[in-house]
């Protein structure tokens, strides 16, 4: 293989030089200014084979001037690939043997980017700490209000969001009520007994063992002091639960209201249209599992029999703040109107619920604090509900954090990304 070498004064001169020489398809190596002029390395086509074949024993040792060995090029700016050896470009086991013994392993490279990705984490959390140390000493009734709202079981997104639009200079006393006028504008309600009042069909939905039934019962007994017996009927598609009908059936008794059993879709746009004349219908769904695949053949039953259904999922209070945000993410993506919250009596805060509402925009309706039918049931009052969170002593559990435990949770958590990023919560009621 023969590289020869193009000296002009200008680049297109050489350039029409290789290819007067070489031909179009010459292989331009490198070029640069020199002293001459413009110099061009070039190549030509046919000699790429060379590349290829193995190189020569003998070679005449009376070179022209205008060619040079390629192992002489000494490497420019624009030609940094072509400083290796021509040797190393034969095939075959002599190009195996240029690869060194000591080549580094896949798996110690692995190793070695999982020690630095930790080492980042590591340092990463260090810094957020102490930033989070500098914001705690520059607004401390800030970080007061935060962690009131953490130990009442709001979420750290949530507080963090409501904290950071609170006004500046402001004591703690004025701080908290900023703060529960922000949550009592961002917790929308219904207006009082809207569902008795307006009337229509409703459909609860929700996990098992949340108090559905029960929660009928309530609702229907408001129903007959107000409107009659006459005007209210209960349906029920729990065929599942053994006895899950007779518990609404005993209700229906106790109040002189018939009960329907809903077998599929048809029946259920039967029974409807026969109903015209009732003021309000309450369905007893059957309670299942928000992971379960029958959710939503149970919704679409629902919308196939009528559009006017409205659908209202009941939650109970009891349940973990991330149980919470799953069964609304299942139910919501098929379409939810309310919400009714259960067993207040058995939540130790009434704080991860009211953020679920919040924070997923959901219209609250009712809540209910016990088994008495129909005392136990209590339309949504914003008001009420956080001056019950706010107004509970505080105790000390296994799940209280510490300063120093408080500080390292709140500094990960602010250096995470959040998905919900549209969350209202501002103290300016945005």
């Amino acid at each position: 293989m023969k590289v020869k070498r193009y000296i002009a004064a200008t680049s297109r001169e050489a350039l029409r030089k290789v290819k007067e020489d070489l031909g179009p398809e010459a292989i331009i190596l490198s070029n640069r200014q020199t002293m001459a002029g413009v110099e061009i390395m070039a190549l030509a086509d046919t000699d790429m084979s060379s590349l290829v074949e193995t190189q020569r024993p003998d070679r005449n040792p009376e070179q022209k001037k205008d060619e040079i060995d390629l192992r002489n090029i000494e490497p420019t700016y624009n030609a940094p690939i072509y400083t290796a050896e021509l040797s190393s470009f034969n095939t075959g086991k002599q190009f195996d043997e240029r690869i060194p013994e000591n080549v580094v392993s896949e798996k110690f490279v692995r190793n070695l980017m999982d020690e630095i990705h930790a080492m980042k984490s590591t340092f990463e959390e260090q810094l957020a700490t102490v930033a989070w140390g500098n914001t705690t000493q520059r607004n401390p009734e800030k970080m007061k209000i935060l962690r009131r709202l953490l130990d009442t079981g709001f979420s750290p997104l949530l507080s963090r969001r409501l904290v950071d639009k609170l006004p500046e200079g402001l004591d703690y006393a004025q701080s908290m009520k900023q703060a529960m006028a922000a949550l009592e504008f961002n917790l929308h309600t219904a207006f009082n007994d809207e569902m008795i009042e307006k009337g229509g069909v409703y459909a609860l939905v929700g996990a098992t063992g949340v108090g559905k039934t029960t929660t009928i019962a309530k609702l229907a007994a408001r129903c007959v002091v107000r409107h009659g017996a006459d005007k209210v009927v209960l349906l029920t598609t729990d065929s599942y639960r053994i006895g899950g009908h007779e518990q609404l059936r005993i209700y229906g008794r106790l109040l002189g209201l018939s009960v329907k059993n809903i077998q599929d879709a048809d029946d259920l746009q039967l029974t409807l249209s026969e109903l015209r004349n009732k003021h309000i219908a309450l369905i007893d769904m059957v309670g299942m599992s928000h992971r379960d695949q029958m959710v939503a053949e149970q919704i679409a039953m629902l919308n196939s029999a009528s559009k006017d259904i409205k659908k209202m999922l009941v939650m109970s209070a009891a349940s973990s703040d991330r149980t919470l945000d799953e069964i609304i993410t299942a139910y919501r993506k098929h379409g939810i109107d309310g919400c009714i919250i259960t067993k207040l009596d058995e939540a130790a805060s009434l704080g991860v619920a009211l953020d679920a509402v919040i924070r997923r925009k959901l219209v609250l309706h009712y809540v209910t604090n016990g088994q008495k039918v129909p005392e136990d049931i209590h339309s949504a009052n914003p008001r009420y509900l956080l001056h019950r969170i706010f107004n509970a002593k505080p105790g000390d559990s296994a799940f209280t954090l510490q300063d120093a435990e408080f500080a390292l949770v709140m500094a990960r958590n602010n250096n995470s990304n959040e998905s919900d990023s549209k969350m209202y919560a501002g103290a300016g009621h945005d």
